[in-house]
């Protein structure tokens, strides 16, 4: 007698079904245990996380705060102001396709060579990154003060290697030979690069570069945050000494600028 296809199926369907509920119960029971482990892990951890959460916003207070106050008094918003120095510290900032430079680098540029206008300063050193082939802050720094300005070449020294503010001014001390110098950028970058400037033996002051064109509050809100978290980052890389990616032979500031210029 020919069996129905569909007895025999039901028939061990019901055979294996045991066998399914057995491994699901047994999949639920394993699930189970898992999350009761990582319950108990997580328990485990919240408090060292928290505590080590609450160091780190302490720690970024706490310094943020020291390097405030410790250079607030140095810095000054009116160039008749500034006191003299023989040399004006210019970082570097972005630019872009065909050497245009953002109004952050042309404020700082506009503000040193004011004060190389009036005075203030003997030398302008202009500081950024030039280590690709593709950007280049310092050579469209070159070509704007060229245009805009027509200054005596010889007092504008250009530093290639200023990769970050903290090796531009190691490089101001150490390949320039700056002893005392006006460090012109915007305020929120001002107290990083005067406490660097200071812990490097510099005596420097500070200019509030003007903005040619008022930015975005939005902006200063992303440059205050960026800038907290990069004075946490300077604070220790003052600490343990840090070396700049590139040193090289001196270029005293007191001598020619021209051969900077290439």
């Amino acid at each position: 007698m020919k069996k129905n296809p569909l007895k025999i199926l039901k028939s061990a369907f019901e055979k294996i079904l045991p066998h399914i509920r057995n491994a699901n119960a047994l999949i639920l029971k394993t699930l189970l245990k898992i999350l009761q482990k990582t319950k108990s892990i997580l328990k485990k951890l919240i408090l060292p996380v928290a505590i080590l959460a609450c160091i780190s916003v302490i720690t970024i207070i706490v310094i943020n705060a020291y390097m405030i106050l410790s250079t607030k008094d140095l810095i000054h918003t009116d160039y008749a102001d500034v006191p003299e120095r023989y040399v004006a510290i210019v970082p570097g900032a972005m630019v872009y396709k065909n050497n245009v430079i953002s109004h952050v680098y042309r404020d700082r540029i506009a503000g040193g060579m004011e004060l190389l206008k009036n005075g203030t300063v003997q030398k302008v050193l202009v500081s950024g990154d030039h280590g690709r082939k593709d950007y280049d802050e310092v050579n469209a720094a070159r070509l704007y003060i060229r245009k805009i300005y027509k200054a005596d070449e010889n007092l504008i020294f250009m530093d290639h290697a200023g990769f970050s503010t903290y090796e531009t001014m190691y490089r101001a001390r150490d390949v320039f030979c700056v002893k005392d110098a006006v460090i012109v950028t915007q305020r929120f970058h001002l107290y990083r690069s005067l406490y660097i400037a200071k812990k490097l033996g510099i005596n420097a002051v500070g200019y509030d570069a003007p903005e040619l064109n008022r930015f975005r509050k939005a902006l200063h809100l992303k440059w205050e945050i960026r800038e907290s978290l990069a004075r946490v980052k300077t604070f220790f890389l003052v600490l343990f000494n840090a070396q700049p990616t590139y040193l090289g032979e001196e270029i005293p500031i007191t001598g020619s600028g021209y051969k900077t210029w290439d």
